[in-house]
Protein backbone atom coordinates (compact mmCIF):
# COMPACT_ATOMS: atom_id res chain seq x y z
CA UNK A 1 0.00 0.00 0.00
CA UNK A 2 1.51 3.55 -0.84
CA UNK A 3 2.59 5.29 1.72
CA UNK A 4 1.15 8.64 2.56
CA UNK A 5 4.10 10.35 0.88
CA UNK A 6 3.53 8.58 -2.48
CA UNK A 7 0.04 9.25 -2.80
CA UNK A 8 1.26 13.25 -2.49
CA UNK A 9 3.66 13.08 -4.70
CA UNK A 10 1.16 11.69 -7.33
CA UNK A 11 0.47 14.12 -10.56
CA UNK A 12 -3.07 15.81 -10.25
CA UNK A 13 -5.46 14.69 -12.48
CA UNK A 14 -6.34 16.45 -15.75
CA UNK A 15 -10.13 17.26 -15.10
CA UNK A 16 -9.61 19.49 -18.51
CA UNK A 17 -9.60 16.47 -20.47
CA UNK A 18 -13.06 16.74 -21.29
CA UNK A 19 -14.21 20.51 -21.87
CA UNK A 20 -17.49 19.62 -23.68
CA UNK A 21 -18.90 18.06 -20.74
CA UNK A 22 -22.45 19.48 -20.37
CA UNK A 23 -23.33 18.25 -17.03
CA UNK A 24 -21.80 19.17 -13.59
CA UNK A 25 -22.26 15.90 -12.26
CA UNK A 26 -19.57 13.85 -13.48
CA UNK A 27 -16.02 15.56 -13.84
CA UNK A 28 -13.52 12.48 -14.23
CA UNK A 29 -14.81 10.50 -16.75
CA UNK A 30 -17.65 10.69 -19.49
CA UNK A 31 -20.93 9.64 -18.58
CA UNK A 32 -21.99 5.62 -19.69
CA UNK A 33 -23.90 5.60 -22.67
CA UNK A 34 -27.34 4.13 -22.55
CA UNK A 35 -28.06 1.10 -24.43
CA UNK A 36 -30.93 -0.33 -23.09
CA UNK A 37 -35.02 1.40 -23.88
CA UNK A 38 -35.53 5.05 -22.67
CA UNK A 39 -37.38 6.27 -19.28
CA UNK A 40 -40.74 5.14 -19.49
CA UNK A 41 -43.07 7.28 -17.72
CA UNK A 42 -46.26 5.20 -16.06
CA UNK A 43 -49.44 7.92 -16.77
CA UNK A 44 -52.25 8.22 -13.71
CA UNK A 45 -55.39 7.68 -14.44
CA UNK A 46 -55.58 12.04 -14.29
CA UNK A 47 -52.93 12.44 -17.17
CA UNK A 48 -54.71 9.56 -19.01
CA UNK A 49 -58.10 11.46 -19.20
CA UNK A 50 -56.35 14.98 -19.66
CA UNK A 51 -54.82 13.44 -23.09
CA UNK A 52 -58.14 12.71 -24.31
CA UNK A 53 -59.51 14.60 -26.89
CA UNK A 54 -62.73 17.15 -26.03
CA UNK A 55 -65.95 16.10 -27.12
CA UNK A 56 -67.65 19.07 -29.02
CA UNK A 57 -71.07 18.83 -28.91
CA UNK A 58 -73.11 19.75 -31.55
CA UNK A 59 -76.02 22.62 -30.27
CA UNK A 60 -79.49 21.80 -30.49
CA UNK A 61 -80.61 24.82 -32.02
CA UNK A 62 -84.17 26.04 -30.63
CA UNK A 63 -86.94 27.20 -32.47
CA UNK A 64 -87.83 31.00 -31.88
CA UNK A 65 -91.55 29.66 -31.48
CA UNK A 66 -92.45 27.92 -28.31
CA UNK A 67 -95.24 26.90 -26.58
CA UNK A 68 -96.59 28.71 -23.72
CA UNK A 69 -97.55 26.72 -20.70
CA UNK A 70 -100.98 26.27 -19.39
CA UNK A 71 -100.10 27.49 -15.94
CA UNK A 72 -98.41 30.38 -17.46
CA UNK A 73 -101.57 31.54 -19.44
CA UNK A 74 -103.95 31.33 -16.66
CA UNK A 75 -101.33 33.09 -14.14
CA UNK A 76 -103.05 36.60 -12.61
CA UNK A 77 -100.26 39.12 -11.40
CA UNK A 78 -100.46 40.61 -8.11
CA UNK A 79 -100.72 44.02 -7.48
CA UNK A 80 -97.13 44.62 -6.70
CA UNK A 81 -96.26 43.29 -10.29
CA UNK A 82 -98.39 45.48 -12.31
CA UNK A 83 -97.20 48.44 -10.34
CA UNK A 84 -93.47 47.39 -11.35
CA UNK A 85 -94.50 46.87 -15.03
CA UNK A 86 -95.26 50.50 -15.02
CA UNK A 87 -93.47 52.50 -17.31
CA UNK A 88 -90.80 54.90 -14.95
CA UNK A 89 -91.95 58.98 -14.98
CA UNK A 90 -90.02 61.60 -15.68
CA UNK A 91 -88.35 63.94 -13.23
CA UNK A 92 -90.25 66.92 -12.02
CA UNK A 93 -89.53 70.15 -14.44
CA UNK A 94 -88.36 67.66 -17.35
CA UNK A 95 -88.58 68.99 -21.04
CA UNK A 96 -88.64 67.46 -23.93
CA UNK A 97 -85.74 67.99 -26.28
CA UNK A 98 -85.53 71.03 -28.06
CA UNK A 99 -85.83 70.50 -32.18
CA UNK A 100 -82.91 71.46 -34.08
CA UNK A 101 -84.43 73.94 -36.44
CA UNK A 102 -86.47 75.81 -34.06
CA UNK A 103 -88.50 78.15 -36.30
CA UNK A 104 -87.61 81.90 -35.89
CA UNK A 105 -90.04 84.45 -34.55
CA UNK A 106 -90.96 87.40 -36.76
CA UNK A 107 -89.29 89.76 -34.96
CA UNK A 108 -86.01 88.19 -35.36
CA UNK A 109 -86.23 87.98 -39.33
CA UNK A 110 -86.55 92.02 -39.51
CA UNK A 111 -84.50 92.96 -36.55
CA UNK A 112 -81.83 95.53 -37.95
CA UNK A 113 -78.37 95.71 -36.51
CA UNK A 114 -77.57 98.83 -34.63
CA UNK A 115 -74.39 100.39 -34.88
CA UNK A 116 -72.97 99.46 -31.80
CA UNK A 117 -74.01 95.41 -32.91
CA UNK A 118 -71.86 96.07 -36.32
CA UNK A 119 -69.16 97.12 -34.34
CA UNK A 120 -68.99 94.42 -31.92
CA UNK A 121 -69.84 91.78 -34.60
CA UNK A 122 -66.07 93.23 -35.93
CA UNK A 123 -63.01 90.90 -35.50
CA UNK A 124 -60.44 91.78 -33.29
CA UNK A 125 -57.01 92.64 -34.86
CA UNK A 126 -53.92 92.17 -33.07
CA UNK A 127 -50.68 93.57 -33.78
CA UNK A 128 -47.65 91.55 -34.50
CA UNK A 129 -44.91 92.63 -32.37
CA UNK A 130 -41.57 91.25 -33.60
CA UNK A 131 -38.35 91.63 -35.61
CA UNK A 132 -40.05 91.07 -38.97
CA UNK A 133 -40.42 93.40 -41.81
CA UNK A 134 -44.08 93.30 -42.10
CA UNK A 135 -45.79 96.30 -40.73
CA UNK A 136 -48.93 96.15 -37.90
CA UNK A 137 -52.26 96.51 -39.89
CA UNK A 138 -53.95 99.61 -38.96
CA UNK A 139 -56.80 98.96 -36.64
CA UNK A 140 -60.59 100.57 -37.95
CA UNK A 141 -61.90 103.27 -37.04
CA UNK A 142 -64.86 101.27 -35.47
CA UNK A 143 -62.11 100.19 -32.70
CA UNK A 144 -61.18 103.78 -32.05
CA UNK A 145 -63.25 106.40 -29.54
CA UNK A 146 -65.02 109.19 -30.91
CA UNK A 147 -63.74 111.47 -28.66
CA UNK A 148 -61.31 110.82 -25.66
CA UNK A 149 -62.67 112.28 -22.24
CA UNK A 150 -60.49 114.84 -20.47
CA UNK A 151 -59.20 112.62 -17.93
CA UNK A 152 -58.30 109.84 -20.59
CA UNK A 153 -56.33 112.99 -21.46
CA UNK A 154 -54.51 113.79 -18.84
CA UNK A 155 -54.03 110.10 -17.72
CA UNK A 156 -52.03 109.88 -21.25
CA UNK A 157 -49.67 113.32 -20.47
CA UNK A 158 -46.45 111.71 -19.53
CA UNK A 159 -45.02 113.45 -16.22
CA UNK A 160 -42.85 116.49 -16.27
CA UNK A 161 -39.64 116.22 -14.04
CA UNK A 162 -39.01 117.96 -10.52
CA UNK A 163 -38.03 121.36 -10.74
CA UNK A 164 -34.56 120.50 -8.85
CA UNK A 165 -33.89 117.47 -11.06
CA UNK A 166 -30.56 118.12 -12.08
CA UNK A 167 -30.04 114.97 -14.92
CA UNK A 168 -27.21 111.85 -14.41
CA UNK A 169 -24.48 112.30 -12.94
CA UNK A 170 -21.07 111.53 -14.39
CA UNK A 171 -19.47 108.88 -14.01
CA UNK A 172 -16.13 110.72 -13.84
CA UNK A 173 -16.20 114.11 -11.60
CA UNK A 174 -13.51 116.23 -10.62
CA UNK A 175 -12.02 116.11 -6.83
CA UNK A 176 -12.08 119.15 -5.29
CA UNK A 177 -8.90 120.53 -4.25
CA UNK A 178 -10.29 120.74 -0.36
CA UNK A 179 -10.50 116.65 -0.60
CA UNK A 180 -7.26 116.63 -2.46
CA UNK A 181 -5.37 118.02 0.60
CA UNK A 182 -7.64 116.66 3.64
CA UNK A 183 -4.97 115.18 6.71
CA UNK A 184 -6.94 112.67 8.75
CA UNK A 185 -6.73 112.83 12.50
CA UNK A 186 -5.69 110.21 14.67
CA UNK A 187 -9.22 109.04 15.66
CA UNK A 188 -10.19 108.46 11.63
CA UNK A 189 -6.71 106.23 11.35
CA UNK A 190 -7.96 104.45 14.33
CA UNK A 191 -10.97 103.74 12.78
CA UNK A 192 -10.20 103.11 9.85
CA UNK A 193 -7.40 100.55 10.89
CA UNK A 194 -8.66 96.67 11.06
CA UNK A 195 -9.92 95.22 14.24
CA UNK A 196 -7.11 93.25 16.17
CA UNK A 197 -8.99 90.21 17.27
CA UNK A 198 -7.41 87.78 19.91
CA UNK A 199 -7.56 84.17 20.94
CA UNK A 200 -9.88 83.57 23.22
CA UNK A 201 -7.56 83.13 26.34
CA UNK A 202 -4.91 85.21 25.33
CA UNK A 203 -3.30 87.16 27.77
CA UNK A 204 -6.07 86.19 30.56
CA UNK A 205 -4.33 84.91 34.12
CA UNK A 206 -7.02 82.89 36.36
CA UNK A 207 -4.72 83.89 39.38
CA UNK A 208 -5.25 87.01 39.13
CA UNK A 209 -7.83 88.35 41.95
CA UNK A 210 -9.50 91.84 40.96
CA UNK A 211 -9.05 94.83 43.70
CA UNK A 212 -13.02 94.84 44.08
CA UNK A 213 -12.81 90.99 44.82
CA UNK A 214 -10.45 92.07 47.51
CA UNK A 215 -12.20 94.56 49.52
CA UNK A 216 -15.35 93.08 49.08
CA UNK A 217 -17.29 91.80 52.56
CA UNK A 218 -19.67 89.20 52.09
CA UNK A 219 -23.46 89.85 53.12
CA UNK A 220 -25.36 88.18 55.39
CA UNK A 221 -27.67 86.32 53.43
CA UNK A 222 -24.05 84.63 51.69
CA UNK A 223 -22.52 83.99 55.37
CA UNK A 224 -25.59 81.82 56.10
CA UNK A 225 -24.97 79.73 52.94
CA UNK A 226 -21.41 79.04 53.61
CA UNK A 227 -22.00 77.16 56.66
CA UNK A 228 -22.37 73.67 56.58
CA UNK A 229 -26.20 72.34 57.43
CA UNK A 230 -26.85 71.86 60.86
CA UNK A 231 -27.96 68.11 60.10
CA UNK A 232 -24.32 67.17 58.79
CA UNK A 233 -22.45 69.00 61.91
CA UNK A 234 -21.22 66.43 64.40
CA UNK A 235 -22.15 66.79 68.17
CA UNK A 236 -18.80 66.38 69.85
Amino acid sequence: MATRTQQLAQAKPNRLRYPDRRSVYWLDKLPPEKTGPTTEIELTPRWSELCRNKKFYAQVTLSPVWEVSEWALRAVPSERLCRLAQPRAPAVGWQSDRPLLFPLSRATQTAVATSRICQLAQPKRKQVLGSSGHKPKPVPMTHMACRASAHIELLATPKNDHPKFEGERSVCWPVSRASRNFIASQRLLELSGPKERKALFEGYDPYIISRAARSASPSPRIQQLCLPLPRKCSSK
